[in-house]
């Protein structure tokens, strides 16, 4: 074991362990404070970070939060590393690593080969030595480009979520948000519903519904309805079609069971999901992930928010993901206490995930008893699109009326679009041409208007 000792302006600052470590490095969160793991002044948390950078990545992967042998998350994980290109990097400490990542001579293309040995232990320790610039920086160089009915990733574009959630999942009521956040030029991701209803036959209805709307139009986007893994998976055998099978995923084999899930039965879905879903692939599997989850759960083994969510990062790499997002600030005040803190797990989570190797979206949202308005998360929607995230949601106003929490609208992504110059997914973009939404790299006067969907 290394010696985990540091001494800064005459005090001696020790650690009795990689996971406390790593806890005392994370910059300020409200779960960890209430954890009772979080360091105990600035000062500490400085001598974290310093004892941190000096350690080689071999001993983070050698001291996984929560022991291989009690976790299928952890076994997945450490299981689904490169061992030759591990072996390339095991020497270099997490400085080292960061000034890698960093560097001007290191391209996308690198990190992207890196990300095959990846740990989330490693992960989070990199992401704790950055700043939120470097952290915009670093996610900006790496390109993850995945593949369902349509193309995600590719630099200079960002897309949305059509997410047209409805308190009772009236198919007509939803039909009517689709259209509207069609004209917008929303649902390039997604049309992405949570259902309130998570029985077989209320998940088949939407999941019909929304696969005529993309037949009929010819809309170049998938459809999913986040019900729970199992509903789905009953759905896809029952012949209801399916472009992407989704579920909420943690950092530990007992915060993935609170979910009523676990990685057998994600590995036994994305095998259904690979040979039933109609989208042509080859990626088919939506995660959602949030800093916070293992702890509220009581599953985080004293281990910090934060490198459990990079944990999530790593096991969801497993499955080859279509897209994968963190809902950063929907979990509450609790675990990100306001604006600040949202923002930064944000562009942490976005890093992180990248780094990992997954195409990586954000739910940039706030609960109503958090410190934090819409203007909050307008800023953090606009530098999670310069660090180059690859989508957000699109919501009817941007007020959930089923979940009761506020994100990102259709007029968003609209807005972010023309004010950073991104554009749709390719094929979304031709679509919106076709449909005289889109022209010239912005919407056309005809854009907004959903009754142009009432033709058929």
């Amino acid at each position: 074991m290394m010696l985990l000792r540091t001494k800064l302006f005459g005090q001696t600052y020790e650690f009795n362990s990689i996971k406390e470590l790593l806890a005392k490095a994370n910059e300020k969160k409200s779960g960890d404070e209430q954890a009772g793991i979080a360091a105990g002044s600035a000062a500490e948390r400085v001598a974290a970070k310093e004892v941190l950078a000096q350690v080689p990545l071999g001993v983070l992967r050698d001291n996984p939060v929560v022991p291989y042998d009690a976790d299928s998350v952890t076994r997945a994980i450490d299981d689904g590393v490169n061992e030759t290109i591990f072996g390339e990097i095991k020497n270099w400490t997490v400085s080292e690593f960061r000034e890698w990542i960093l560097s001007n001579e290191t391209t996308g293309a690198m990190i992207r080969r890196i990300s095959n040995a990846m740990t989330g232990e490693i992960v989070a320790a990199v992401c704790k030595l950055m700043s939120n610039m470097d952290l915009i920086y670093a996610a900006r160089k790496i390109e993850v480009v995945t593949h369902c009915n349509n193309t995600m990733g590719l630099r200079g574009t960002i897309a949305s979520r059509l997410q047209p959630n409805h308190p009772t999942d009236s198919v007509d009521g939803i039909r009517a948000a689709v259209y509207d956040g069609l004209s917008f030029g929303s649902g390039d991701s997604v049309i992405g519903i949570n259902p309130s209803d998570d029985s077989v036959g209320s998940i088949s209805r939407l999941l019909e519904m929304t696969k005529e709307v993309i037949d009929d139009w010819e809309i170049p986007t998938q459809n999913c309805v986040l019900g729970h893994v199992t509903t789905q998976m009953e759905c896809l055998r029952r012949g209801a079609p399916a472009g992407l099978i989704f579920q909420s995923i943690a950092g530990s084999q007992k915060a993935m069971e609170s979910f009523g899930t676990s990685v057998e039965q994600l590995d036994e879905a994305y095998e259904l999901a690979k040979k039933y879903c109609w989208t042509p692939g080859p990626n088919y599997m939506y995660f959602e992930t949030g800093q916070g989850s293992a702890l509220s759960a009581d599953a985080n083994f004293g281990a910090d928010q934060l490198t459990m969510e990079a944990r999530n990062y790593a096991l969801a790499k497993r499955y080859d993901p279509y897209q994968v997002n963190t809902v950063v600030g929907f979990i509450g005040p609790e675990y990100l206490y306001d604006s600040v803190q949202i923002t930064r797990a944000g562009l942490e989570d976005h890093f992180m995930g990248k780094l990992t190797g997954i195409s990586m979206g954000c739910d940039v949202c706030y609960t109503n008893h958090a410190k934090a308005d819409q203007n909050d998360i307008e800023n953090l929607m606009v530098l999670f699109a310069v660090a180059g995230g690859s989508y957000i949601m699109g919501i009817p106003m941007g007020d959930d009326a089923m979940l009761s929490y506020q994100t990102t609208s259709y007029h968003d992504i609209a807005s972010l679009r023309q004010a950073t110059g991104y554009r749709p997914l390719p094929e979304f973009e031709a679509w919106m041409e076709q449909m005289g939404l889109w022209k010239n790299g912005q919407l056309t006067a005809k854009a907004g208007d959903a009754t142009i969907f009432l033709g058929k």
